[in-house]
């Protein structure tokens, strides 16, 4: 009891006294401050940045990248990689193009034109259709994440460019003769002031922190992150957590190629490429470790608005998008260095309180024992 009351006792001091860790709350909040830097910096620099127009343009522009980051962050969690994100994008874009210009049955001598609610169905089940071989592959067949999901990269484009001859779907907005309208209010159309695309992925984001949070399901997927083998032991259904990781991975591409195609007005077999490479960038700022188990999607939208107003802040001002890749790319090396010096620091101090490490908790959980819904407790100590 003495024990408990004295670690109470060192968190008031960290935190009102003293031996505030300063250096743990720019780690931990380092996204975050990186953003007010950005906006601060650009504001400076641009008369034209710091504005409630500019800020909602490009949020819409950000709601790509958080809807790839989010998908990719589950994957990220259990230690996994998904590099077909940016492929079914564009596959997905060129997909709903396809449907929108009409399905023609020829032995039946028609064109059929779905619905747009229809389409946006049919999308995400081809998203989760391409997730799900990655997920069987990984899981099933033990094949290495990167080699899976690289392999589906070129399949997902391959199939996109044989669907339009290399071509672009344009005039996406559809007839009202044909009952076909309403994809361009994906990318245009705004309720209450806010792009339609920045509310969806707001929607996503929501579901996603309550997955994590508040469902035996998140439990598992940061405990197959932590420590894969004694998740299992647990109980914990690993493979299928792994496949289901990447269903959600694929669905939330197919999202982003559909907001994308419909902001466009048009679908491209190369849209979205290296895409994939920005949402594990988005990721990595927010907070998550590429090794899993570690990461929330508070952070992995951070990440994603860290990136995106950093690039339409580089082009407000007229630099070079030569500089802006370099700029991106130096973000991401600083963001990487940031995870492993945090992440290396809490390993030394717990080793040096009690010589047990411990899988994190997912955001927002309490300490529920394994029977109130999951038997992901006692998965989650590390070997």
């Amino acid at each position: 009891m003495s024990d408990v009351s004295q670690d109470n006792d060192n968190e008031r001091g960290k935190l009102f006294g003293g031996d505030f860790d300063i250096k743990r709350v720019l780690l931990e909040g380092r996204a975050f401050f990186a953003l007010i830097a950005i906006i601060v910096i650009f504001s400076i620099l641009s008369p034209v940045y710091f504005s409630t127009s500019n800020f909602l343009t490009m949020s819409s522009h950000v709601a790509i990248f958080g809807l790839l980051s989010l998908g990719m962050l589950l994957v990220i969690l259990t230690g996994g990689i998904d590099l077909s994100v940016g492929s079914t994008l564009g596959l997905a874009g060129v997909f709903a193009g396809f449907l929108m210009q009409g399905v023609s049955f020829e032995i039946l001598g028609v064109v059929f034109y779905p619905p747009v609610w229809v389409v946006v169905i049919l999308t995400c089940g081809l998203g989760a259709l391409v997730g799900a071989i990655n997920g069987v592959l990984i899981a099933y067949f033990k094949v290495p994440a990167f080699v899976a999901t690289l392999g589906l990269l070129y399949v997902a484009r391959g199939v996109a460019l044989l669907m339009t001859d290399g071509l672009t779907f344009n005039n996406l907005g559809g007839s009202p003769e044909l009952g076909n309208t309403g994809f361009d209010w994906l990318g245009f159309n705004r309720l209450l002031g806010i792009p339609v695309g920045v509310l969806i992925l707001a929607a996503v984001a929501i579901v996603g922190i309550l997955l994590l949070a508040r469902t035996p399901f998140g439990r598992w997927v940061y405990s197959t992150g932590g420590n894969a083998r004694a998740a299992e032991l647990s109980g914990v259904p690993v493979k299928r957590v792994q496949v289901l990781v990447y269903v959600i991975s694929g669905i939330c591409a197919a999202i982003a190629g559909l907001v994308l195609s419909s902001q466009l007005t048009s679908a491209g077999p190369t849209a979205g490429t290296t895409y994939e490479l920005t949402a594990i960038a988005g990721v990595v700022i927010g907070g998550a470790a590429l090794t899993g188990g570690r990461g929330n999607v508070r952070g992995t939208l951070l990440g994603a608005f860290v990136i995106g107003f950093l690039s339409d802040g580089l082009v407000i001002i007229g630099v070079s998008s030569y500089w802006q890749t370099v700029f991106t790319g130096a973000v991401i090396i600083l963001a990487v260095l940031l995870n492993s010096i945090q992440y290396s620091g809490q390993k030394k101090q717990k080793a040096s309180s009690d010589g047990k490490t411990t899988s994190p908790q997912p955001e927002g959980a309490t300490g529920r024992s394994p029977a109130s819904g999951s038997t992901a407790g006692k998965a989650g100590t590390q070997s």
